[in-house]
């Protein structure tokens, strides 16, 4: 199938016995195109059609070309396509069929030719669709113009006398002018038929004769004939053309597609009248624009493209590459006119042919005082080469010096303090006690050499004269030490990492990191110092240190200043104290949140202050909400960030009455704030995000796959159970806890209620009675489902304590109810029972065992 694709839409126009004949450098764009749309049509991917044409004989090489050659056409679409809607047409590979190379037709002018077409200098002049060859019809009458059969003449009478003739010229040459008779202009051309009308005329208008003549005449083509022309020989399409009189060689060319790929363009003849009128040089009118042999045709001239005698290749870097013909005796410095001669890179003492001879291929080497009399042969390819990509005078210097870069090495000799002096001098940082000298050996390794700058620019050293390639190295100070920094946390507005600076206090640092927080303290700030020397087992130095609460200058502070990769603790201040709130619910006389007063404030201490509990309160049912450890609360920094963002919201004055100065400062500081604190929040995001990635732990992700566990023990809030009443009448008492931030208080009304949940036929809520028992609330539920496990049935008070069901001598022990209580019936675990299957499998196992166990006593005997 593939021979079919590749060889059959190919036939056209070429000659080949079998797919491995092909040669993917003649296919053009437009048969490349032709040849994936085949193979998308039956079936077949790109990919699909190189792999099976490798398989029928093509070589590696060619589906090598091949493959590249239609992922060039396909990125090409792909890039030139992007933003196109798509029509209704179908979509192949990700291309629309219709149009997936339009775009490479439109930009292409050359999208049909060949490599090898593209490569021959002149053949793309009769190919590019931008071009057009056709003459132009509105032009003065040229004097020169041959009159035929056909011609329009237009006979302009004008001075004493007026009149105007339109004159056809007939088959024998010849026109009719009234009152005068024929006259005959064929063959004449227009200045010679003047001539002729004006004394034909003359009989019959005086005033054209004579040393004074009163009227004159005027001649002009009218509409022009049509000429026949046989275009013959080696032409893209060889036959004969119509074409308007004023037609040239050029127009003829054109219309027959100009000379094919062995159809030269430096001889192309015209005959007429079985004789030679002209030789057309294309490259002649390519090259210099000169275009003398570009005669107008005439009626049955024949134009005869011969075959190329004589065609070259040269590649490298010269202006334009490719194959170009070669006239008889014309040298490598006439071909370079056509190559537009050398690039600015291109080696030019000497290039290379390559050349057959005596049926085999040799090297002619042409040194560039040959080039004018080096005679080119076909066939050739003449190979420049490039300039070596080495320097003859260059000396660098790079690093701490004002202007690091290239500086040529003049004939008089530059040394390194010259050098620097052209780089106007070393920068502030420089570390001139050493730098380093770069040189390139004789065998091109590269050497160091250490100099002493310093001493160098200063005169105590002699100074270092530089050769070609050599490269100075001035490193900075910064550059071979760790960058110092300084490092602040604890009750600080921006804690963190911050530059060093010399003389740096801990004052300063305060300040640069945003001030201290109100909880932090001004006395006890340690400062962990880096110990250098480690023997003595110490870890760090620690200091601790006192500064003004307004952080005015003090001798303490100003006798301790920082060093290079300290780190500054601030703590907080003993005595702060956020304030702490919890909440009570319900049955009081003034619920609400309350505020803890004191670190042993007990529950009976917030009733009292909320009022008391009320005459509905139910005692028995209060319960207490308190946090767990895996509460994720709000951390002072939210806390803080909360409290700036509500006071900004009541300053805006798009929401708010209008601000006056101060309001409106406070309003720019605290946005400013706020913004700074996305960004530090952002930032620690980022880079907890990092560390989970990075960093998981196999027992906590063990945890959170089993979702009981997750439920029970990782959830932010438990219950408490408490008795109220009890802890009303005693205050103070193991029953009457101490509370703690967040714990919400719950006092209901008294509960009339029981709720029956679980196992039971028909879960439900009914009225608590007093003389009723668990089986008397399990019967109103409809009794037991038959999967009820009920001897581990359960109860959960009002207050959240919860009591079990007790088992003596297979007798249940039910606990006892309350209001607001709930009965809670449990599942039967599900037990998996062993099917026939497992039976037989255990069965045959051990009757394998005991086969075993025979054998081994049978052999021991």
């Amino acid at each position: 199938m593939v021979i079919f694709l590749v060889v059959g839409f190919v036939a056209q126009s070429q000659s080949l016995s079998d797919i491995q004949n092909l040669k993917v450098d003649d296919l053009s764009d437009a048969q490349i195109e032709q040849l994936i749309k085949r193979a998308e049509s039956n079936g077949l991917t790109t990919n699909q059609l190189t792999a099976l044409a490798r398989e029928r004989g093509m070589p590696a090489l060619e589906a090598g070309k091949l493959s590249k050659r239609i992922s060039e056409l396909q990125m090409s679409v792909g890039s030139q396509g992007e933003g196109q809607s798509g029509s209704g047409s179908r979509t192949v590979n990700g291309f629309q069929e219709e149009d997936m190379f339009d775009s490479i037709r439109r930009s292409d002018p050359y999208f049909d030719l060949t490599l090898k077409q593209k490569k021959i200098f002149g053949y793309k002049l009769f190919h590019n669709r931008e071009l057009n060859f056709n003459p132009s019809l509105n032009i003065p009458t040229p004097m020169s113009y041959v009159i035929g059969s056909g011609d329009q003449l237009l006979l302009d009478v004008y001075g004493s006398s007026q009149q105007s003739y339109d004159l056809d010229v007939s088959p024998e040459g010849r026109v009719f002018i009234p009152n005068v008779g024929p006259v005959q202009v064929g063959g004449s051309s227009i200045e010679a038929a003047t001539a002729r009308i004006k004394t034909a005329l003359g009989r019959i208008y005086s005033g054209l004769n004579g040393a004074n003549p009163n009227t004159f005449i005027q001649l002009r083509l009218g509409n022009i004939r049509s000429i026949k022309v046989s275009m013959v020989g080696e032409l893209t399409k060889p036959g004969t053309y119509t074409l308007p009189s004023f037609a040239t060689v050029f127009n003829g060319l054109y219309a027959a597609g100009g000379p094919n790929e062995n159809g030269a363009f430096r001889k192309i003849q015209v005959y007429r009248d079985s004789r030679l009128v002209a030789t057309v040089d294309i490259y002649e009118f390519l090259a210099k624009g000169v275009q003398s042999a570009n005669i107008t045709l005439q009626d049955n001239d024949v134009v005869i493209v011969p075959p190329v005698e004589t065609r070259v290749e040269i590649s490298g870097p010269v202006r334009r590459e490719g194959l170009f013909e070669v006239k008889a005796g014309e040298s490598l410095e006439e071909l370079y006119v056509y190559t537009g001669g050398f690039t600015s890179i291109a080696y030019r003492d000497r290039v290379t042919v390559r050349r057959i001879e005596n049926n085999q291929r040799k090297v002619v080497d042409v040194p560039s005082d040959e080039f004018a009399s080096f005679s080119l042969k076909d066939g050739d390819e003449i190979l420049i080469g490039e300039a070596l990509d080495r320097f003859s005078n260059r000396v660098q210097v790079t690093g701490s010096v004002t202007r690091p870069g290239e500086y040529s090495l003049d004939e008089s000799g530059l040394t390194v303090k010259g050098l620097v002096e052209k780089a106007q001098g070393l920068k502030p940082e420089a570390f001139s006690t050493r730098a380093t000298l770069y040189r390139t050996s004789a065998d091109l390794t590269l050497a160091a050499e250490p100099l002493d700058l310093k001493g160098i620019l200063s005169g105590s050293v002699q100074d270092v004269a530089l050769k070609n390639e050599d490269l100075l190295f001035v490193p900075s100070r910064y550059d071979i030490q760790e960058e110092y920094y300084v490092k602040i946390s604890g009750e600080i507005n921006y804690p963190g990492t911050y530059p060093f600076a010399s003389e740096m206090t801990v004052g300063d640092l305060i300040l640069r990191s945003g001030g201290m927080l109100e909880s932090a303290t001004n006395s006890s700030i340690e400062i962990a110092r880096r110990v250098r020397d480690g023997s003595s087992g110490k870890i760090a130095e620690i200091q601790t240190l006192t500064i003004d609460p307004n952080l005015e200058l003090t001798a303490e502070e100003k006798n301790s200043p920082l060093q290079p990769f300290d780190h500054v603790f601030i703590r907080r201040s003993p005595g702060f104290e956020r304030e702490q709130l919890v909440s009570i619910r319900g049955e009081v006389t003034y619920p609400g949140d309350f505020a803890i007063a004191s670190a042993n404030e007990r529950i009976s201490d917030v009733v009292k202050r909320a009022g008391g509990i009320t005459q509905y309160a139910y005692p028995k049912g209060a319960s207490l909400i308190r946090r767990t450890v895996y509460y994720k609360g709000q951390t002072e920094e939210e806390i803080r960030a909360q409290s700036l963002k509500e006071i900004l919201y009541n300053l805006d004055p798009e929401t708010n009455r209008n601000s006056n100065e101060a309001e409106q400062l406070l309003y720019d500081r605290i946005d400013k704030k706020i913004a700074q604190n996305e960004l530090e929040k952002y930032k620690r995001e980022k880079a907890e995000q990092k560390r989970r990635l990075f960093d998981i732990s196999p027992a906590f992700d063990t945890l959170r796959q089993d979702s009981t566990i997750t439920s029970m023990r990782m959830k932010e809030q438990d219950f408490v159970g408490i008795d109220l009443g009890y802890i009303l009448q005693h205050p103070g008492s193991e029953e009457d806890l101490i509370l703690l931030e967040g714990d919400v208080i719950q006092i209901p009304k008294e509960l009339q209620t029981v709720r029956m949940v679980g196992e039971v036929l028909l879960p439900t809520t009914t009225r608590f009675s007093k003389n009723s028992s668990l089986k008397n609330y399990i019967s109103k539920a409809g009794g037991f489902t038959e999967v009820a496990r009920r001897g581990k049935t359960y109860v959960v008070y009002a207050n959240g304590d919860a009591k079990r069901t007790h088992n003596f001598l297979g007798i249940n022990f039910y606990p006892e109810l309350e209001p607001g209580a709930e009965i809670v019936v449990p599942r039967k675990p599900i037990k998996n029972r062993m099917g026939a299957g497992t039976w037989i499998g255990i069965a045959s196992s051990l009757a394998t065992v005991a086969i075993l166990v025979q054998t081994i006593v049978n052999n021991s005997k």
